[in-house]
Formats: C-alpha cells, structure tokens, sequence
C-alpha cells in the first residue's frame, strides 16, 4: 500500500476521504493548511480556520492517523491574495479557488507531502483521475465528479499532468449523502457539518469589506443602459448573424457614460463583476439591476433592468492562444479547424455546446446558445465528454 498525505480541511469532504484511505490500507497522514494569517480583527475574527483546524485534528484521531498543521500563509498572500487585488484593480474579475489548487494544494502542498515520503496527496474534491498506459508513457485523465451537483472539475481546470500524478480524490465517485452517511457511521464529528462557503477570509465577510483591505473606496456613477439603445441592438444583430465571424461574435458591447441614465453613484468600480445584482443599493426600478460592464479608468458602472438584458448575454469569448493550460495534452487543438466540445465559464454551472475555433495567436470559444454573463479574468473550462481537457483564462 501506499503513503498517502490527505489535506484535512476539517470539513466532511476531506475527513471521509482520509477514513476511505485507511480503511484501505493505506498508510495515511493528516495535513491540515493554514492559509491566511491576518491579524487584523475585521477578517482575522471572521476566519473559521482555528475550529476548522481542530476538528481535523479531532478527525485525525478518531482515524487513528499522524497529524501536522503546514503553515502556508506567506506565500497563499502572495499567490492568491495578491492575485486577487491585483485582478480586481484591473477591472477582471479572479478566481482564486482556481489558483488555490494550483498554486498551494497541488504544488506548495505536494511539495511539503514528497518530504514527508508521501506516494500521493490526496484530496475531497468531487472529480475523478483515470490512469491509462500507452506506448508513449502514462497518462492522467481528469474526470468530472458523479455527483452532478457537486463535480468540482472546475476548480481543478490548471492542474498538470505532473500533478495528476501524485493526485487521489477518494470520494469523487460518490454522492454528496453518501459522503455524509459514511462520516456518520464511521462517527467521525464532521459528519454533519455544513460545507464551507468558498475561501474563509471570504466566507463570512462580504468582497467589498475584503477588498477594501486594499481597494479604497472610490466615488463615481451607476448608468443605467436600455435595451434598446443602438450599441445593444447592434450587439444582439452580431449574435443572431450567421455570417459573424468569431472575432465579430466574440466582440462586447462598449459603453460610454454619456450612453445612458445616471441612476446614482457608488463606491469603487472594483468592486463590482458582470453579472452581479446585490450592492448595487438602487431601489425603485421595477425589475433587478445587474451589472453590464465596468469600467475600473473611468470608475463607472453600466447595469441593465432585468437578468434577461441582451448585453449580458455572448455568443463567443476568446482567449489568448499561448495561455491555453493543458491538463491533457493528448486533445491539443489544431489551428483553423472545428473542435465541437462542451465547456463551462463558471462554477456548478452545467456543461454547454460549444465550437473551438483556433488560430494561431487567439482560441475562440463559440457557444451553440447564448451565455450569460461571461466575465473578464475567469477561467474557461473545456471538456471532451467527461473530461476536463484544458483551461485558458477569459479576456
């Protein structure tokens, strides 16, 4: 059997995961991370990680497996938290769960478990790893959870080969009440505990309070763009033209201030992303704001009425040729040829049609139904039935 090093986040996920590794027979350690390391009492007093910590350990125990605290903070603030102000200050909008897996848990995390002579690190991520062998050496597929409503694929879209290898995810095969239903009869104290809501620091304290970390607040206006207005209109004909070019679909419409109404002001383009409704604190308007566009050089925000406005939707999004992440190599795509795949632009989102349109500086992503929301900055997800084949970020 193998050494396996499990990072125990103190959650249910990760703790089963550990108990289905021993029970194996399996020689199994329990690292938890500590990622942030703020003491400043508006995010340090909301952060969980000291409960989170001690019922890995607690889990830990009742297992009856070795168990470290790996202090990762420094170089998680560089990173990811660095990355994340950064991203914002430009205008886009990051995903740092992305970059968490890439960057700590696949890389700084694995390295830490090599030394402790782990074989594998092993995860409670919903995904899948399949091993094929062929003349040209081993290959590792990345498959989607079989929990349709948990797969968490997606945030494992920047993981490498290299790091496949040394990956295990225990419980990517199983169902979230399964999951629960082995913590319970293996009376392990996370059985019942409610899953995490994304990153901690982020978790219980809302974005623009944790941007403003940073991000100070900035004075300037909320427009209000119409659905009609001739750059919407001129927008929806691109998308509906089946002539258009994938340059000219995946073209965004482009606002000025003097293009709308001035519904009021707020405090700081950054804080905002496409798509969003909540914290705009504009009331009287019938239908729900959301946001259109941002512009982060002239501090303005463009929304529309309703979540069915024509400039939140695109046909297409491209992103750059040379950032194109392959986490199977095998797929690569060949320049000025049809690739028809699935992908995904977003979280829980379900997979969609799409057609992957290559030439050699830009790859183009066009989708068989309009999308909602596609958002600068995030990552684009591309699948080939069930396995995640490659990621890019989205311009």
């Amino acid at each position: 059997m193998a050494r396996v090093v499990v990072g125990l986040s103190g959650g249910v996920d990760s703790s089963v995961a550990a108990w289905l590794l021993k029970e194996q027979g399996h020689d199994v350690i329990g690292l938890f991370m500590r990622n942030w390391n703020d003491a400043s009492p508006t995010l340090e007093d909301e952060c969980p990680w000291i409960d989170d910590s001690r019922d890995a350990m607690m889990v830990a125990e009742q297992i009856g497996i070795p168990f470290q605290i790996l202090d990762l903070s420094s170089d998680y603030k560089t990173r990811i938290v660095d990355y994340m102000f950064a991203e914002y200050a430009a205008g886009r909008t990051p995903n740092p769960d992305v970059l968490c897996n890439r960057e700590i848990k696949f890389d700084l995390f694995l390295k830490n478990a090599l030394k402790l002579g782990a074989d594998f690190v092993a995860t409670g991520h919903y995904v899948r790893r399949e091993e094929t062998t062929t003349e040209q050496g081993k290959t590792y597929r990345l498959l989607q959870g079989l929990d349709p409503g948990k797969d968490q694929s997606y945030f494992l879209c920047q993981l490498s080969q290299e790091q496949l290898a040394y990956s295990l995810f225990p419980i990517g095969h199983l169902q979230k009440p399964d999951v629960r239903q082995i913590a319970a009869q293996a009376g392990l104290v996370t059985h019942q505990k409610k899953d995490s809501q994304g990153l901690c620091f982020i978790g219980k304290v809302s974005l623009p309070d944790f941007l403003q970390q940073q991000l100070k607040p900035k004075t300037g206006k909320v427009v209000l763009i119409d659905r009609e207005h001739p750059e919407v209109m001129a927008h929806i004909t691109r998308m509906e033209d089946p002539l258009s070019t994938p340059e000219i679909l995946a073209k965004r419409p482009v606002f000025t201030p003097e293009m709308g109404k001035i519904l009021g002001e707020h405090q700081g383009a950054h804080y905002y992303t496409v798509g969003q409704r909540r914290g705009l604190n504009i009331g009287g308007t019938g239908l729900p704001l959301f946001v259109l566009q941002t512009d982060v050089v002239s501090n303005t925000i463009y929304v529309g009425l309703g979540e069915d406005h024509p400039a939140l939707l695109s046909k297409a999004l491209q992103t750059d040729a040379s950032g194109i992440h392959w986490v199977n190599p095998a797929y690569k795509f060949v320049v000025n040829a049809d690739h028809k795949l699935k992908a995904r632009i977003r979280y829980r989102q379900a997979l969609v049609d799409c057609q992957i349109k290559m030439t050699e500086s830009r790859q183009f992503c066009i989708f068989d139904v309009a999308q909602r929301s596609v958002t600068s900055g995030q990552f684009l997800a591309v699948y080939f039935g069930e396995e995640l084949i490659c990621s890019a970020t989205i311009d």
